[in-house]
């Protein structure tokens, strides 16, 4: 019998699975093909692995992909983590989704703040996730980096906790500031920011108080940009 190819992930794929913990009960929410928990299954990484999503086409494509291996993958059908159980799960990762449908998935499953590992890599809006983790009993404990396709994504590792305050720098450009991609990062979330201003400035009227909060976070990432820059001039 030949033996089956290894699977191979994107790069923001891997970096997630190169941060789930050995010997845990994995639950992978959004699973689409299923790739992320069926090699972690072949690799001997995880105890067992859940796979859930939404939509019956993509769980029938983590579905069939199980079979063809012979991997025992335990797809579900559901929105979020609605059909799974808190001592079914140690590890949970939500991937590829936009940081407020992360946020909902979480809000409607209140005991992943209860001693499990959340990975979690948003598309999208992620300075909105990780102050309402911070808000609602969950601490970001690490941030990675990751570029796939030429653009940069972040993964959030939370637990349960009750951290302080984020600061803006850390709303908008997160919490991986020794990450190597740190910098790009930094200026990309700057000219976001400032290309929202614009935007709010050319609206005017109710928007006011929306540009002046954008604005002040605004300055508070270009003055860390320029502590960057000051830091790598002088060596420090």
């Amino acid at each position: 019998m030949t033996a089956q190819a290894r699977l191979s992930l994107p790069p923001r794929l891997a970096a997630v699975a190169a941060l789930v913990p050995p010997g845990t009960r994995l639950v992978d929410v959004g699973t689409d093909h299923g790739y992320l928990p069926l090699l972690l299954l072949e690799e001997g990484r995880v105890l067992s692995a859940i796979a859930t999503d939404i939509a019956p086409g993509p769980l029938g494509r983590a579905r069939q992909a199980a079979g063809e291996r012979g991997t025992a993958l335990d797809c579900r059908l559901c929105d979020g983590l609605a059909a799974v159980s808190p001592e079914e799960a140690d590890t949970v990762v939500i991937a590829g989704m936009g940081g407020e449908t992360i946020a909902g998935i979480l809000a409607a499953a209140p005991w992943t703040r209860e001693g499990r590992t959340l990975l979690l890599q948003p598309m999208s809006k992620a300075e909105k996730l990780r102050p309402w983790l911070t808000e609602r009993g969950y601490a970001i404990h690490q941030e990675v980096l990751v570029e796939d396709r030429g653009k940069l994504y972040p993964i959030l590792l939370a637990r349960g906790g009750h951290p302080p305050p984020l600061s803006p720098q850390e709303v908008w450009a997160g919490l991986g500031r020794d990450e190597p991609l740190y910098p790009r990062y930094l200026a990309l979330q700057i000219r976001r920011l400032r290309r929202a201003a614009a935007g709010l400035r050319r609206a005017g009227g109710p928007s006011a108080a929306r540009l002046a909060a954008l604005e002040e976070d605004l300055k508070a990432l270009e003055n860390v940009c320029r502590e960057e820059e000051y830091d790598k001039s002088t060596g420090d």
